[in-house]
């Protein structure tokens, strides 16, 4: 019997890989590897997908956090609040800046941000909030700008590709959101990638300079600036994958229904919650208990390529030990990360490994 990963790349390449492959070919006999014209054309379309009336690529999801703090001005001295329970290149692009990520902690329900929190974090040196959009699941991005008046909201929406919120796209209701395009993420690259996308015209102007050395014309640079821009073969790339996303996520939705019928009432096993109006795209599917590693030990045992995301929530990591938070800080994001467990979630996974993994599951527990 053959093993299930956690995620099939491969099944998706071999689904598109006429499409795939005329496009890698095309940047290679025109050999525009740099800013070729299927970056332009990819920023459009995903603009367009993410119902914003700009998009700007970059060279990987936490390049996109770190150009868009940089350009609202955010350095030394500031701080910047998000969530510990994620994956540290959030709370590394603020460190990137020079400014103090400051950690709150998450609702037990959806391991999201919570809002009621924020209030007592904010300080005269407060600039801009991220949100993370944990596992496909967006936050309640509403609830935390009316709970930070005045600062700039950030979606990190690197795990949200396509996911809603009362009928809104993630990277379309803060000031800018943030996207990866990292092989596994719902819309992946071949490599590393990024983008970022705005409603305001000024800041996506001023964040497509400094991705590209801060040049306003070709020997002309406005500002210092960063080299990192998106290869235009991971752009043509993303183009032919884009047109899929749809199906895709519809597919990954499907999967996470039958896990969600097929998991219902198992002991201790808690399962993801989806408030009203919201519409993940179910990057991961990942569900908590206390005999985490046990679980995760047995289904590796029977084949089951079962992940870990993320073990060790960010203000107990070694790189953020200078912070001064200690454990139990934060307790909610503390016990979802010492027991969640991702389960194999992707659009090429049929119905009878689903049922094969929650009968590893039941026998495991």
């Amino acid at each position: 019997m053959s093993n299930i990963p956690l995620v099939d790349l491969r099944a998706q390449y071999d689904s598109i890989k006429p499409a795939i492959d005329a496009a890698i070919k095309n940047v290679i006999d025109t050999t525009a590897f740099v800013s070729g014209p299927d970056v332009k054309a990819f920023e459009q379309a995903f603009a367009e997908f993410c119902e914003v009336p700009h998009a700007i690529g970059c060279a990987n999801g936490t390049d996109a956090i770190h150009v868009v703090l940089h350009a609202l001005g955010i350095g030394a001295g500031d701080e910047v609040i998000t969530v510990p329970n994620t994956f540290i290149a959030t709370a590394e692009a603020i460190s990137m800046t020079g400014a103090t990520p400051v950690f709150i902690d998450v609702r037990e329900d959806t391991a999201l941000m919570d809002p009621m929190k924020i209030a007592a974090a904010i300080t005269p040196r407060t600039k801009a909030v991220i949100p993370v959009h944990l596992y496909g699941q967006p936050a309640d991005v509403e609830a935390i700008a009316n709970a930070a008046p005045g600062l700039p909201i950030i979606e990190d929406s690197a795990q949200a590709h396509g996911a809603r919120v009362r009928g809104r796209r993630a990277g379309s209701l803060g000031d800018a959101g943030t996207f990866s395009f990292y092989p596994g993420k719902n819309l992946g690259a071949y490599g590393d990638g990024g983008a970022m996308t705005f409603r305001n015209a000024a800041l996506a102007k001023r964040c497509a300079m400094l991705r590209d050395h801060g040049r306003a014309d070709k020997y002309i640079h406005e500002v210092p600036g960063f080299n990192s821009r998106l290869d235009t073969i991971q752009a043509a790339i993303l183009r032919i994958k884009l047109a899929h996303l749809e199906a895709w996520n519809t597919a990954r939705r499907k999967v996470a229904g039958w896990y969600l019928e097929r998991l219902a009432g198992l002991a201790g096993l808690q399962l993801p919650h989806v408030p009203a109006g919201v519409e993940p795209v179910w990057h991961l599917f990942v569900v908590n208990h206390a005999r985490r590693d046990e679980l995760h030990a047995k289904l590796a045992g029977a084949g089951i390529g079962a992940g870990i995301h993320y073990p060790v929530p960010l203000h107990l990591q070694p790189a953020y030990k200078h912070l001064g938070y200690t454990e139990g800080r934060f307790p909610i994001a503390e016990r979802l990360s010492a027991t969640c467990l991702s389960l194999p979630i992707y659009p090429e996974l049929a119905e009878a490994g689903v049922d094969r993994v929650v009968r590893a599951l039941r026998e495991a527990l």
